[in-house]
């Protein structure tokens, strides 16, 4: 336990004390990661619950092999959603948290009743925070896609249906979503980190660093707008008259609830903007489409490169720096949508790997590599997932792989009308592996924004997920397959729901070959054979005409 955590424990009378990854933003990723360095957890979604004499780190399923492996000396490793603070901690226990870095709806969910749960002022020193000046911009509506008025005038209409006055906008990505605008806050996301309150009557109270807001405050001249620093949030409360709020309670932090509810009736606790982002507008789609054709060039380029390479001292890190050199080369490439995933050999069973100076490993030729990685450009977000071998492998290894890839294409080909929503999708992808008794644990697939977050709900492919699908959402078809201390299967394109006169059908945005060397084609039957020719013609269609002579005839063979 770090010497800051137990003062807190001793100082306050507390049995322990609950410290979770997000920072006051509830960013995926985050410049600030107190977890990581108290802990060493480098995963993006967990917390740690430190008592008097016992540690544990509470993470889901895609990090408890790397939490063992991270933190597993120090701290009890617990997998959520199987094991919740509830279930191991008696209820009598004082528990002292930060209340900007907790929602009460996570609290609850965490603890329940009956837990004496003690907010504390204290905080950490900010770690790893970049205090930067990177000023907030605006997209061209030609980008976007639709008027900052267009889609206020859409915010207001539902907010005076449901009878709401005003609406606290805590994510940061719903405003860069409404107003049209992006930032440099995050490593890999073009967030703005802002807070915003908007009126019934379109009234526009913005919270931020002040610093950042010159370039964009011109796209603003016909709007009501305020901009007030970051702090100022509890002053301009007081000027409203008591009415009816709208929160968020996945980023409405429990001191900002508790300033809005000491005065005002909270009538609603879902940001309505979530709904309205996961529909993708014609112009969206064509630019995810223009992205993802940039992202394919780069990424076959790279998967004709390694598979035609001698694989001598070539490590993880240096296969992570290649790839992100052929991003480079396209002008419109901005940074990684998230951190490379280059996991080569057992390192490839850890499904959110990264390499460092202790873990990184030279790629053997009998290893398979799995590489996860996506690009942000100026018209899109990008995530995909190739798995490579680099020499003959085993009919259990081909026959597993196969059986994630017939998983993959059972998703690509399904009926959303009849399915209807991601719970019943990911039953069919994880179908031929759950017919010899393997599964993966992680979802099937996650919504993703335009060029915005690469993790974007409310739309996903999980057990877990009963949002209806509809025309203009855009995920990721990712099922998997981890064997630990030995391989990491994983095939993952991106796609977007498309209407075909009365069928809603999923459209592939990913193009980058599928490495057939792992493929045992006996197993596919005619409609998974005609859908892979079909992927691979579309592919080499769409990228060819940017490949040199050799990279068009290697790809061509895929086909």
């Amino acid at each position: 336990m770090s010497t800051e955590i137990k003062n807190i424990i001793l100082s306050n009378n507390l049995d322990g004390y609950i410290l979770p990854k997000n920072d006051e933003y509830f960013t995926e990723y985050s410049k600030t990661n107190n977890l990581k360095s108290i802990t060493k957890f480098s995963g993006s979604a967990g917390f740690a619950i430190f008592l008097k004499n016992r540690n544990y780190l509470f993470v889901d399923g895609r990090y408890t092999i790397q939490a063992e492996k991270e933190s597993g000396k120090k701290f009890e490793i617990c997998e959520i959603p199987y094991i919740w603070p509830k279930n191991i901690l008696k209820k009598e226990i004082k528990i002292g948290f930060d209340p900007d870095l907790f929602t009460w709806e996570t609290l609850n969910k965490y603890f329940g009743d009956g837990y004496n749960l003690v907010p504390l002022n204290f905080k950490f020193k900010r770690e790893n925070k970049d205090e930067n000046n990177y000023p907030f911009f605006s997209l061209d509506p030609i980008i976007a896609g639709e008027t900052i008025n267009n889609k206020i005038d859409r915010l207001i209409k539902i907010m005076k249906k449901k009878k709401i006055d005003y609406t606290f906008i805590s994510s940061g990505e719903n405003i860069c979503w409404l107003l049209n605008i992006r930032g440099r806050d995050l490593p890999n996301s073009p967030i703005a980190n802002c807070k915003i309150i908007i009126t019934k009557e379109k009234q526009i109270y913005f919270f931020s660093n002040q610093n950042k807001i010159n370039k964009i405050k011109s796209s603003f001249k016909k709007l009501k707008i305020h901009f007030l620093k970051e702090n100022n949030i509890l002053n301009s409360l007081v000027k409203f008259k008591n009415s009816n709020f709208c929160i968020d309670n996945k980023t409405c932090s429990v001191f900002e609830e508790s300033l809005i509810s000491n005065k005002f009736k909270i009538i609603e606790r879902k940001d309505p903007i979530y709904n309205l982002k996961s529909l993708k507008n014609k112009t969206e789609i064509k630019n995810m489409v223009n992205a993802h054709i940039e992202d394919g060039v780069a990424l076959t380029k790279f998967l004709y490169w390694i598979k035609n390479c001698k694989l001598k001292n070539l490590t993880e890190s240096k296969i992570e720096k290649k790839l992100e050199s052929f991003r480079k080369k396209s002008k419109n490439y901005l940074y990684p949508s998230f951190d490379t995933i280059a996991g080569s050999g057992p390192n490839g069973a850890i499904i959110h790997y990264r390499s460092d100076k202790f873990s990184n490993r030279n790629l053997k030729k009998n290893d398979l590599l799995l590489l996860d990685s996506g690009g942000q450009y100026k018209w899109g977000t990008t995530d995909v997932t190739r798995t490579l071998c680099f020499s003959k492998v085993s009919n259990n290894v081909k026959d597993t792989f196969t059986r994630v890839l017939k998983g993959h294409i059972a998703v690509a080909s399904a009926d959303i009308k009849k399915l209807e929503n991601g719970h019943n999708i990911d039953k069919i992808a994880r179908k031929s592996l759950n017919s010899v008794g393997l599964d993966y644990r992680h979802g099937t697939g996650h919504g993703v924004g335009a060029f915005l977050n690469v993790h974007e709900g409310p739309q996903g492919i999980s057990k877990n997920n009963f949002v209806k699908l509809k025309e203009g959402m855009v995920l990721s078809n990712e099922p998997g397959f981890y064997k630990k201390n030995d391989f990491g299967i994983r095939i993952e394109n991106l796609v977007f729901i498309k209407k075909i006169k009365s069928k809603l059908l999923f459209e592939n945005l990913t193009m980058a070959p599928i490495d057939k060397d792992l493929i045992n084609f006996q197993m596919l039957n005619k409609k998974e054979k005609n859908y892979l020719f079909k992927y691979h013609f579309d592919v080499y269609n769409n990228i060819s005409p940017f490949l040199n002579k050799n990279e068009k005839k290697w790809l061509a063979k895929l086909i």
